[in-house]
């Protein structure tokens, strides 16, 4: 899906309430909106949330978590949020970088010296590979940014949670660039793993207990895991698939994941392992909307912020025309206010079709909570942008 438009409004929960909307919002709700695309068969269930910095103004479900069994979405329902894990992972590294412990500027090889030495390849057929030395190491802001030339996963990866980080960050510097460092974009999970594995180096911490302790829990985001326990997984929101006909949806499990997703044998996945909830997505959106202040309290730099939601990639991702291009973890738009903290709309999405978006203008944030590997029809398209149409009538104020 594209990770770089849809970036409208903002989402948050309200404990115990079903649904929530602003008073005076015009038009229809946002479940009203997407119940057309639940009574055709082409969405089986959402949670919509939109938020400003200081409040919730829309929190509404539609549809099923199970469609089988006819289990209604709730508002407090858990979802594999895949992807939507980069920009958590680019928040925890800056917050090293506020206290000086490191640069983005910095080769990967000063904080991992297994990725010393790494080559570059530039020719492979079947009889052989030809490597030659890159014409520099690749940086912490490479790997950042997807244009490090690092694969999107190593070889020897079977699911994004097979190993350790410390053993898939080794099979990615074990693994031969596909590009030059800084010439190309190119979408890599195992980049943001490598900046995963820092964040483990530099703090002396294991990466999720950085994330909980310094981040998860201070802001109160208590169901964003990469472990679900028993009680979460009953809140777990079924996956689903186009069926063969591509007519409607059958139920599917997340493949890219070991099961059962309560084993702590399960490695964890900096670039796409988390679950969490509407609520726990857009309180972290809400902080970074309110440049890295919630609650009263600073979790990262002003400076770090506008780094992270600044495009980092030039034009690199012009391929369609479009303003699109990517900061440090977050997608963004190269249509920027030079004065503003946040430059320009920026979010991310997921694999499953999540997505979190932040507007500075507006001083909105969205987030949109699914389970889908794919929509059938012509129709699936048209989904979020419906839900983001509609946040748009929703105010700041």
């Amino acid at each position: 899906m594209n990770f770089h438009r849809l970036l409208l409004a903002g989402l948050l929960l309200l404990q115990g309430a079903v649904a929530v909307r602003a008073a005076d919002g015009p038009g229809k709700s946002m479940a009203a909106v997407l119940q057309p695309f639940v009574d055709e068969g082409t969405l089986a269930g959402a949670v919509t949330l939109v938020a400003s910095k200081e409040k919730v103004l829309s929190l509404e479900v539609v549809g099923y978590s199970d469609v089988k069994e006819r289990k209604a979405m709730k508002t407090d329902a858990l979802f594999w949020i895949a992807s939507m894990s980069k920009p958590m992972t680019a928040t925890a590294l800056m917050m090293l970088v506020d206290e000086g412990k490191l640069a983005i500027e910095d080769p990967v090889e000063k904080y991992l010296p297994e990725f010393k030495g790494q080559m570059l390849g530039v020719e492979q057929d079947q009889e052989h590979v030809l490597l030659k030395k890159p014409l520099r190491p690749i940086t912490v802001k490479d790997i950042l940014s997807h244009s490090s030339g690092l694969p999107f996963m190593s070889r020897v990866e079977r699911k994004i949670d097979t190993f350790s980080l410390r053993t898939a960050t080794i099979s990615y510097a074990l693994t031969p660039l596909k590009t030059q460092p800084g010439s190309k974009y190119d979408y890599s999970n195992a980049g943001i793993n490598t900046v995963g594995r820092i964040v483990e180096v530099v703090s002396g911490m294991p990466y999720e207990a950085f994330m909980e302790q310094r981040l998860f829990k201070p802001l109160g985001m208590k169901d964003t895991t990469f472990w679900p326990t028993a009680s979460q997984l009953k809140r777990l929101a079924k996956s689903y698939k186009p069926n063969a006909a591509k007519d409607g949806l059958e139920e599917t499990t997340i493949d890219q994941l070991t099961y059962p997703l309560t084993d702590r044998k399960r490695g964890p996945s900096p670039a796409g392992g988390y679950f969490s909830t509407a609520l726990d997505v857009s309180i972290f959106c809400r902080m970074i909307l309110n440049g890295g202040v919630y609650g009263g309290k600073r979790y990262v730099s002003e400076a770090a912020v506008r780094q992270m939601t600044s495009t980092q990639t030039g034009t690199l991702l012009d391929k369609d025309k479009r303003e699109n291009g990517y900061g440090l973890g977050w997608s963004t738009s190269r249509k920027a206010s030079e004065q503003a903290v946040i430059p320009g709309s920026c979010g991310h999405g997921g694999a499953y079709a999540t997505h979190m978006g932040i507007d500075p203008k507006r001083g909105l944030v969205t987030v949109f909570m699914v389970q889908h590997a794919g929509y059938p029809g012509t129709n699936g398209a048209k989904i979020q942008p419906a839900f983001l149409k509609a946040a748009e009538g929703l105010k700041s104020e």
